[in-house]
């Protein structure tokens, strides 16, 4: 008897456990598409100075670089996160990354306490000043909150890939 007690406990906690699971609706799914859709463009045109780049974040959210699992920089905040979409230069108009085009493929969503997470592929393309040089440069983990104003990232790591000491970057 003691069995099919302890037996039916750990089925109701566990049914429990599962209701308790954050759900994400269609709408969140689409929503966090677009935002991490909107980072390509922002960080491409490197429109409004990186502002615009800066605003997909939360006032306090983050954004990382890593080399074979260590993090080497962040970016916190409005304005590092601006610096960065501007490459660290003063305005836009000389970003590491002049006439790449970022792509994002492979956008997996799950639901996490407090938002969702998400990992997307980075395939850049036109790199060294050749509009066919396609290169895949690793991976965003990332973390997403509900605002207010609607989805926001609140942590992004760019992950190389394994074996990947750099990455190419845009016109020579």
């Amino acid at each position: 008897m003691r069995a099919i007690t302890t037996g039916v406990l750990v089925v109701v906690v566990g049914v429990q456990l599962f209701a308790q699971k954050p759900a994400l609706t269609s709408d969140d799914y689409i929503a966090i598409q677009q935002l991490v859709s909107k980072y390509a463009y922002a960080i491409d045109e490197c429109t409004n100075r990186g502002y615009d780049y800066a605003d997909l974040y939360v006032p306090d959210g983050t954004f990382s670089t890593s080399r074979n699992g260590k993090v080497l920089n962040t970016f916190a905040g409005r304005d590092r996160l601006a610096e960065a979409a501007r490459g660290g230069m003063p305005d836009c108009k000389d970003v590491p990354w002049a006439g790449i085009v970022h792509m994002l493929v492979n956008h997996v969503i799950e639901p996490a306490p407090g938002g969702a997470t998400g990992k997307v592929y980075l395939i850049a393309i036109g790199l060294d000043g050749e509009p066919g040089k396609v290169e895949a440069q690793g991976r965003y983990e990332e973390v997403y909150v509900k605002t207010p104003e609607g989805w926001r990232v609140k942590s992004r790591v760019h992950v190389l890939a394994a074996g990947q000491a750099e990455v190419s970057r845009g016109r020579k």
